[in-house]
């Protein structure tokens, strides 16, 4: 099938959804596929769509509300991020920056951790405000300044070393006002229809430096008087009983962890952090409280590396390697994604659930107040204030002591299937996983697992229709005891180059052994052989201006595929990941704007943009 319904779907992709009209009374009858709804007193005009969207948005960023981006540089608030996310220019570290296109919502995730330190350091005339400690804070003119406080109040104290707060602390008041800001920021923006906000925080804990960091999402204005930090309880169960004490009370809330990466073997755990073994009530408490993970960020793709998968020939991207210069954070298989979805399958195999049966999200983790910042050619200000603010910081410095700046990227997006652009179908869409992450490109993939799908179909609609029919999208439980079919479809972001291919990875166990496989399953051009492998496609970038080959792939990509290796009698994973056509990474653009600017020889100039769709899960009948 050949680009049946390419322009139409390109069109809606290119643009944000229209304005809908705001009306404090209506006594006209809503529209065909339209509802309405209020928000704060104003009535909207929603549009629905039963068959959902994707709305992309950013999960995973931080304002001046986070004391290390304060200590940074950073000024932005909760209100300037969620402005930025809806086009509006603002001044990032000194410069003017605006992102290319808007999102459709943003989440502001600030450490809850020093809540109450923010308050003080940027309300002015607030009890504390002109400690000499807070006064440097606000002062720090130079990175090594910037860096020593950093270390000092930030990195030991979230390490577990210390007193949790600085000596100008005012007491759990004021991270409660901190907190009540942020909520007014998140209603202030709400745009139901076009730009949703979603309360939501970082509960921020390191043991031993290990990344067991967590955002935690509410569905509505339930949310508590203020967040649980790792300050009342580092232990991801504490998180968790918090959690179930605000779901008793009515409200409604998940958790995602990310830098999986980072998390030296803690996250996808085979023992509880305490070190008391894993009981049967842990895993299902955690499959309840965290239904997704984050991919990718700005330090790094959590997906693979090639270490320990050599075969995956799409393995090397964005694998932040110096991480493992800091903090004793050195890559261990059961640090990534992908091992955890089969670990969690083994679980499930010896206990009856699966911890790790996580959907997908992608984040940024900026730490400059500018939420989903993530087109190569617009990193122009870095993600963490004055540490990679130019180029030429870009070049030479270390991200918070963390990763080279050049090992960084501009981080990742996520999209989420959802029938409106509204504050619950959003939160919904993400609770049931189905969503995907992208390293930045605004493609959109759907994928259906079922039986009887067309090999052909007249339209997208169509093809969507007969997919909730016949299957289950992408985050679900395949239901059936035969060979599941897969209805895959994927379209290029209408601003960037064309798709190379996509993929499906398969996970089970097997004699008590986590396996993994890759299947090609469409390739533009018809390059796909008959024995599964791809003709490689040569479409190299323009080293001297940048510019993507505009030729060679296909704008979509469609395609039936069923498994030949299905064994009704092993649990399996099957997510999908879309490749899109090679592209200038972010450093070579600095490099073409700043001539004396040389990123290191280990620095890549060109990168391979992905998509990865939540799995869809296998459970053979008990």
């Amino acid at each position: 099938m050949k680009h049946f319904f390419i322009l139409s779907i390109l069109l809606l992709a290119s643009c944000n959804q229209k304005d809908n009209e705001k009306k404090e009374s209506s006594t006209e009858a809503p529209k065909p596929d339209q509802t309405q709804y209020t928000h704060n007193g104003i009535t909207y005009d929603i549009t629905e769509n039963q068959l959902k969207e994707a709305y992309f948005g950013e999960q995973h960023m931080h304002t001046a509300v986070s004391m290390d981006a304060f200590i940074g540089g950073t000024r932005l608030t909760p209100d300037d991020a969620y402005r930025f996310a809806q086009g509006e220019e603002m001044m990032v570290n000194g410069s003017m920056h605006k992102m290319k296109r808007p999102l459709d919502w943003c989440a502001v995730t600030d450490h809850s951790e020093f809540l109450a330190e923010t308050y003080t350091l940027i309300n002015e005339g607030t009890a504390g405000y002109d400690h000499p400690v807070a006064v440097q804070m606000r002062e720090a003119k130079d990175l090594q300044t910037a860096l020593g406080l950093y270390k000092k109040y930030v990195l030991d104290v979230l390490a577990g070393g210390g007193d949790p707060h600085p000596p100008f602390y005012q007491g759990p008041e004021a991270a409660k006002s901190s907190w009540k800001q942020n909520f007014e920021a998140t209603e202030k923006n709400y745009k139901p229809g076009t730009f949703t906000t979603i309360h939501a925080y970082e509960w921020t804990s390191a043991p031993n430096t290990a990344n067991l960091h967590r955002n935690v999402f509410f569905r509505d204005t339930n949310v508590p008087e203020v967040p649980f930090s790792s300050n009342e309880g580092p232990d991801p169960e504490q998180l968790w009983a918090w959690m179930k004490v605000q779901r008793d009370q009515g409200k409604k809330v998940f958790c995602i962890p990310h830098n999986s990466n980072e998390s030296k073997g803690f996250l996808f755990t085979e023992k509880t952090l305490s070190g008391n073994p894993i009981t049967k009530e842990y895993i299902q408490t955690r499959q309840s409280m965290e239904p997704l993970i984050e991919m990718m960020q700005v330090k790094g793709n959590s997906e693979v590396v090639p270490d320990f998968w050599p075969s995956d020939e799409f393995a090397d991207f964005e694998n932040a390697v110096s991480i493992q210069q800091y903090n004793g954070r050195v890559f261990e298989k059961r640090n990534f994604v992908r091992w955890g979805l089969g670990r969690g399958l083994k679980y499930e195999e010896e206990m009856g659930t699966n911890p790790f049966k996580y959907g997908f999200v992608g984040g940024t983790d900026s730490h400059n107040g500018t939420p989903s910042n993530v087109e190569e050619d617009n990193y122009k200000v870095g993600s963490h204030g004055m540490i990679d603010r130019n180029a030429a910081d870009r070049s030479k410095n270390e991200l918070d002591g963390e990763l080279y700046a050049r090992h960084a990227s501009p981080g990742a997006l996520t999209a989420v299937w959802a029938t409106s652009n509204t504050r619950e179908a959003i939160w919904d869409g993400m609770h049931n996983r189905e969503t995907y992450a992208t390293s930045g490109p605004r493609m959109k993939v759907r994928v259906f697992a079922g039986q009887g799908f067309k090999t052909k179909y007249d339209s997208y609609e169509e093809l969507v229709k007969d997919g909730y029919a016949k299957g289950v999208p992408m985050g679900q439980n395949y239901v059936g005891t035969t060979a599941p079919e897969f209805l895959l479809w994927a379209i290029k972001d209408p601003i960037g180059p064309n798709l190379d291919r996509i993929q499906i990875v398969k996970g089970w166990v097997e004699n008590g052994q986590i396996k993994d496989t890759i299947f090609n399953v469409v390739a533009s051009g018809n390059r796909l052989q008959a024995n599964g492998t791809v003709t490689p496609i040569n479409a190299p970038i323009n080293l001297k201006t940048a510019a993507f080959n505009t030729e060679k792939g296909d704008a979509e990509l469609m395609g039936v595929w069923k498994d030949p290796t299905f064994n009704a009698n092993q649990h399996a994973f099957y997510y999908v990941r879309v490749l899109q056509l090679p592209t200038a990474r972010w450093n070579l653009y600095d490099e073409i704007r700043n001539p004396g600017v040389k990123f290191p020889d280990d620095t890549k100039k060109e990168i391979v943009e992905r998509a990865w769709a939540s799995p869809i899960w296998y459970e053979p009948k008990k």
